[in-house]
């Protein structure tokens, strides 16, 4: 009986737009099984892609609403469904498996999760998930690093944390994950995953202020980090800072082979060769190798450059520019969270 709740399960979350493409080992059936319980399995697979309302909810499964909210509530600490109020009531839906369920278990993480996850992607999840458009994620360049009347509002640090009320740091699951296989290979902050939201909630031990929320991602991109976030317009309420060898979005690129695995800015660095020292700075803080050495002249591969803006902010001799692309080439995310789902839904449906 597990098995055929899991195997409906999986099926579920791949018909949803972000994706869990199915492989031939089924290693994605153990991986959720380590994740979720029978009873949090046989929750899930009565929930849908929408928010319904609890009392609908509650009836479908045949359980009293007090239980049924119990059990939904578990799950949303644990990113296993989305939680929202709408009219006064609460709502739920199924979440996706990225950017979710997975996400959701960075204090349930251990060796065996990790390799279960790793398997995963290896054999199909990552091509499989981040393949489709739009994006899963989308790149922000780093503060200062574009010119003030260049910037898209979307593309704004400031912007972006600007209504919100409150906001917190957790540890980067790509790393800790990492760190459980032992396979790290760098050295990077673990602490650097900002979320905010305009919705006022009690404290938690993790919640910061806004210029702590500022002062992480400075130190993050003098680190040498790249910003990226839901690729939407508006709605955002996260910030990753990301390494192309731990980041699962970047890794995309780096391990993968997916060029696109995330929504490049609307920028692209140039180098000027006459400023240009030669110092390799850009080179070593370039997370996606679009930087090369061409006999000490460095040079940035346009097609491959994500616009993160991270090679200008190192560059001691000021050799280093974002520059817009031109209206052509610029891709606007899209609007909300229904937008991008919709989108995504319908390119999915071209594909299979």
């Amino acid at each position: 009986m597990h098995f055929d709740i899991y195997e409906h399960l999986a099926g579920l979350l791949d018909q949803l737009p972000n994706g869990f493409p199915r492989t031939e080992s089924r290693v994605e059936i153990r991986l959720l099984k380590k994740i979720f319980s029978p009873e949090e399995a046989n929750v899930a697979v009565n929930l849908t892609g929408k928010m319904e309302p609890l009392d609908k909810i509650a009836e479908r499964l045949n359980m009293e609403i007090k239980d049924t909210r119990t059990i939904l509530i578990s799950m949303a600490s644990k990113l296993m469904v989305l939680f929202d109020k709408i009219d006064g009531k609460m709502h739920f839906r199924l979440a996706p498996f990225i950017v979710g369920i997975y996400e959701g278990q960075l204090d349930y993480m251990d060796k065996e999760l990790a390799e279960l996850f790793e398997q995963y992607m290896n054999e199909g999840g990552a091509a499989g998930i981040m393949k489709p458009r739009p994006a899963l994620q989308r790149v922000v360049p780093a503060m200062n690093t574009v010119k003030t009347e260049w910037i898209m509002s979307y593309d704004n640090v400031h912007k972006l944390l600007e209504l919100a009320k409150v906001f917190g740091v957790r540890d980067c699951i790509c790393r800790v994950q990492q760190d459980k296989l032992g396979k790290r290979r760098c050295d990077h902050t673990i602490k650097a995953c900002v979320y905010f939201s305009d919705s006022e909630r009690p404290p938690r031990p993790e919640d910061i202020t806004k210029a702590e929320a500022i002062a992480i991602l400075d130190a993050a991109e003098k680190e040498g980090l790249v910003h990226s976030v839901s690729n939407v317009a508006n709605g955002v309420f996260y910030f990753c800072n990301c390494c192309g060898c731990c980041c699962g979005i970047l890794r995309g690129i780096t391990d993968y082979g997916i060029e696109k695995s995330v929504a490049a800015a609307n920028y692209y660095a140039i180098i000027d060769q006459d400023k240009c020292t030669s110092c390799a700075l850009c080179l070593e803080r370039c997370q996606i190798n679009a930087i090369t050495d061409e006999t000490g002249l460095f040079v940035v591969s346009r097609n491959k450059c994500i616009g993160c803006g991270l090679c200008v902010g190192g560059c001691p001799s000021e050799a280093v520019s974002l520059n817009l692309r031109p209206e052509s080439e610029i891709i606007h995310p899209p609007e909300d969270f229904d937008e991008w789902e919709r989108k995504r839904a319908e390119n999915r449906q071209g594909v299979k």
